[in-house]
């Protein structure tokens, strides 16, 4: 390995988060309602095995060569069975890296449908919305999950200083909660949705 290769392998790299599983993108998805704007949701089939009977925005895993934004547009075409010209896309939303090591990108879009019309595929077991005003005037509940350090069998504490009593630092995670009527909106959802409000407001 010589100095120009490394250049060459350098020169045209984009930077991406190391240790990453799987990218993930999902359409925070404002409808009118009742002449006022809501936020979609979905409740997701029991039969899924990812997330089954979970809330979530339309969304779901990139596929190879695909965009973060052309991923949140084809899977909610495919999940509320619309049409790309139904999906008016505003902007890019912020991304998550969870600590499982998924990247969640979000998008922003307006749906331009009736939701009453909207007729979801078998990943989908119901849809509701919540009053964007809702959102607005009400914060959700948060609290913390704390993520600790388990090391695996065999770990090399010889290798680290002070051995088996190092200092290892506790990552804290906070998990947020929006309750609108009977539905709960919790979890990856829901921190995406307080971060969109929270966007609103400034």
């Amino acid at each position: 390995m010589n100095l120009d290769k490394i250049k060459e392998i350098f020169k045209d790299y984009s930077p991406k988060p190391i240790g990453v599983e799987k990218c993930f993108s999902v359409l925070i998805s404002l409808i009118q309602k009742d002449n006022s704007l809501h936020l979609l949701y979905e409740l997701r089939s029991k039969t899924l095995e990812r997330q089954p009977g979970e809330v979530s925005f339309p969304g779901g895993e990139i596929e190879a060569n695909e965009t973060p934004k052309n991923a949140a547009i084809r899977e909610s075409c495919e999940e509320l069975n619309l049409q790309p010209d139904n999906i008016e896309i505003l902007g890019a939303g912020d991304y998550l890296l969870t600590p499982f090591n998924y990247l969640i990108y979000s998008y922003v879009g307006f749906l331009n449908t009736n939701v009453n019309t909207i007729k979801p595929n078998e990943e989908v077991e119901e849809l509701f919305t919540v009053p964007l005003e809702y959102l607005l005037s009400h914060e959700p509940l948060v609290h913390n999950t704390y993520l600790t350090n388990e090391t695996d069998e065999g770990f090399p504490y010889d290798l680290i200083p002070n051995g088996k009593d190092y200092n290892w630092r506790v990552g804290k995670y906070p998990v947020y909660f929006y309750v609108y009527e009977d539905r709960i909106v919790w979890g990856i959802t829901a921190r995406l949705t307080y971060e969109f409000i929270k966007k609103l407001r400034h």
